[in-house]
């Protein structure tokens, strides 16, 4: 795909940096710039509960808003994924480039279905403090912020830092201690906001859950346990499972759909 140059109108989303960029450029489709648009960052060496809660937020909020990341490893390639094609990823490389290789295959779908952006030439490749400068734009361009996991001397805590200083929302997941001293010490200062419920928070953007009309997805999202399930709707429990439609953890069924 051609990379092209934004223009004016959607450069002025980056005046409000100290040192905005002259140029962007960008792949895939800029309509997802004029949509509500919400940042989700966060460690590259997320846990598994933190990888769940990024794939459901985002699959929760792509109806409505563009989720904005960076396309690194972890929480932002999570992020990017589960809100295909309604995503925007901002890389420290040129457009030419794909970086990590690793996040190859996804990242090629951003670039031809959703939306890349970049401040650099397309052959660049990208320098440690590159990652730093791609930041700012990911939060200048946000309305809002979620920084999903972080440790506390990370870029997404300085990330935090320029999201409190441009007055962007800023919101965290909950999370164990020890396991993201970032995120728990801006709580803990009344810096950020604390998600607990993802469908509650996205109502602020118009989103409302669907109602279904199947009874058992209905008696699962009575908050149920496999062995209820099972006694009344015997091997449909696992069928739904298979079909991606449920998710057993533990002994208690969780709503996918």
């Amino acid at each position: 795909m051609e990379i092209k140059i934004l223009d004016n109108e959607f450069l002025a989303y980056f005046k409000t940096l100290k040192n905005p960029p002259k140029k962007i450029y960008y792949k895939g489709n800029l309509g997802l710039l004029k949509r509500k648009k919400v940042a989700i960052i966060g460690s590259r060496k997320m846990n598994l509960y933190t990888k769940k809660c990024v794939e459901e937020l985002s699959s929760i909020l792509k109806d409505k808003v563009s989720i904005v990341s960076g396309g690194a490893l972890g929480v932002d390639i999570s992020a990017s994924k589960a809100a295909l094609p309604n995503t925007i990823a901002i890389f420290a490389n040129g457009l030419n480039q794909i970086y990590p290789k690793t996040n190859q295959k996804i990242i090629e779908e951003i670039y031809k279905n959703a939306l890349a952006l970049s401040e650099y030439e397309a052959d660049h490749i990208p320098k440690k403090y590159d990652f730093l400068l791609r930041n700012r734009l990911i939060i200048a361009l946000s309305d809002c912020i979620i920084i999903a996991q972080a440790d506390l001397n990370s870029g997404s805590m300085q990330s935090a830092k320029l999201a409190l200083e441009l007055k962007k929302p800023l919101y965290v997941l909950p999370q164990r201690l020890n396991e993201s001293q970032g995120t728990n010490e801006l709580i803990k200062n009344n810096k950020a906001k604390l998600i607990t419920n993802f469908k509650e928070f996205a109502l602020q953007f118009g989103i409302e859950e669907k109602e279904t009309h199947d009874e058992f997805l209905k008696f699962c999202k009575k908050g149920v346990s496999v062995e209820e399930a099972l006694a009344i709707y015997g091997d449909k429990v696992y069928e739904y499972e298979l079909e991606g439609k449920i998710d057993i953890t533990g002994v208690f069924i969780k709503v996918i759909i």
